[in-house]
């Protein structure tokens, strides 16, 4: 077998296994490589201890975990007793940082640290440490630069350099074949001799929907989400009815509140970006921008700046978001509702007088059909106004039309 059909990528299933060609596969011991992306949350956390156990089950030669994570939310004690599982592993269990532009950072780079070997991909970075939370279970040439770690990152060279790995590991395969345990041959058909693995390799990564749950609770869906369910639900409180819209809209919003519970965000900023959304509601409800508009542009800006503690959202994310959510509040979804609730008839001041129907009981607000079109109305008289009723339109401001009962009005139209 070639050395591109054996390193194929870590998207296989959990538990999936990638039989490599050996002639001795039973004689050798199999590894399991785990992937682990993104930002360590309770999920990922348990999926480690999980798999280190399902491992030491399976009488595995060692487990490898390959990081790209720029950190941890979960607390200090959950961290730690991830690092404690590490340590007590009956397997070993080593770490690999990559592929090129992966890198550990933060409580990640400790728990790499806290493994039996780690090495760092050609274009990776490690480092960013932080304060030690489990000082026990780092090694001592680590603890001899972790002061250097705490506020910066290295490359691959670098590592060696220190003594945190022991030789270069451009790629995953070139890191395997050197472990202790794991079997390989000579392979001399060739021009030039090549090492062949011989062990077998399982490649895991979280199962779907706990893989759904930890990508959609970064820190850049989590804020996109939050804002885009805000946007919609907006809009479907303009229009009539529950829709696809409003469904969407409390989807991402329950979504991104979940974000905003497992990630370190300010409950002020998060705040400033509920006022933002409140302000920009009420002048989309007069279909112009007025001072309320500022204010919520303001406070957009400043809620998306500073809404996560010790994490930054990429500027890609803030323009998309800031932007995206300020024109489409100020200019697109005015339009849209006016659009949605647009009658055929030639100029709207032509409506006063006109008899339209309540579709639904109007106490203060509600629905009526104007030639067929649902139009949001409101009435300033105490008798509530039933679902069939006719009803005369008497005036229009922004979006609503004002109607009284079709008898009993204070002033009779019929005549305009």
């Amino acid at each position: 077998m070639s050395l591109l059909g054996w390193f194929m990528p870590a998207h296989a299933q959990q538990d999936s296994s990638l039989a490599l060609q050996t002639s001795t596969a039973d004689e050798t011991p199999t590894f399991d490589v785990i992937e682990i992306p993104g930002l360590i949350d309770e999920i990922i956390a348990d999926f480690i201890e999980d798999s280190i156990a399902r491992a030491e089950a399976d009488g595995s030669g060692g487990v490898v975990l390959q990081v790209n994570s720029r950190g941890h939310v979960v607390s200090d004690e959950r961290l730690t007793e991830v690092a404690q599982a590490i340590a007590d592993s009956v397997v070993p269990v080593y770490a690999w940082v990559g592929p090129s532009g992966a890198s550990a950072q933060g409580g990640a780079a400790q728990l790499v640290a806290a493994t039996d070997e780690l090495s760092v991909a050609v274009g990776a970075r490690f480092g960013n440490t932080g304060e030690l939370i489990f000082p026990e279970f780092l090694s001592d040439q680590f603890l001899q630069v972790a002061d250097a770690l705490e506020n910066g990152t290295v490359d691959e060279d670098t590592v060696v350099e220190q003594g945190l790995a022991h030789r270069d590991s451009p790629t995953l395969l070139f890191f395997m074949l050197d472990l202790p345990g794991f079997a390989s041959t000579v392979d001399n058909s060739g021009e030039e001799p090549v090492r062949v693995p011989d062990s077998q390799v399982r490649f895991s990564k979280l199962p779907l929907i706990d893989g759904w749950v930890h990508g959609l609770a970064s820190p850049a869906m989590a804020y996109l989400l939050f804002l885009i369910g805000a946007a919609l639900l907006i809009f479907e409180f303009y229009t009539a009815g529950v829709g696809i819209a409003g469904a969407i809209g409390a989807g991402c919003f329950v979504v991104g509140c979940y974000g905003f519970d497992v990630l370190p965000a300010r409950n002020w900023a998060i705040a400033l970006l509920v006022v933002a959304m409140f302000g920009y509601a009420i002048d989309v409800q007069v279909g112009v921008p007025r001072v309320w508009s500022w204010i919520a542009t303001i406070c957009l800006i400043a809620g998306s700046l500073f809404l996560y503690d010790g994490m930054a959202i990429s500027w890609i994310t803030l323009l998309v978001g800031i932007i995206g959510i300020a024109l489409s509040m100020i200019s697109g979804m005015p339009s849209m509702i006016r659009t949605r609730f647009g009658t055929p008839t030639i100029g709207r001041e032509w409506m006063v007088g006109m008899m339209a129907e309540a579709t639904e009981d109007i106490k203060k607000e509600g629905i009526v059909s104007v030639d067929g079109a649902p139009w949001r109305a409101r009435v300033n008289r105490t008798t509530p106004i039933s679902a069939g009723d006719q009803v005369r339109i008497v005036a229009i401001e922004g979006l609503y039309l004002e109607i009284e009962p079709e008898t009993g009005g204070a002033r009779d139209y019929r005549e305009m």
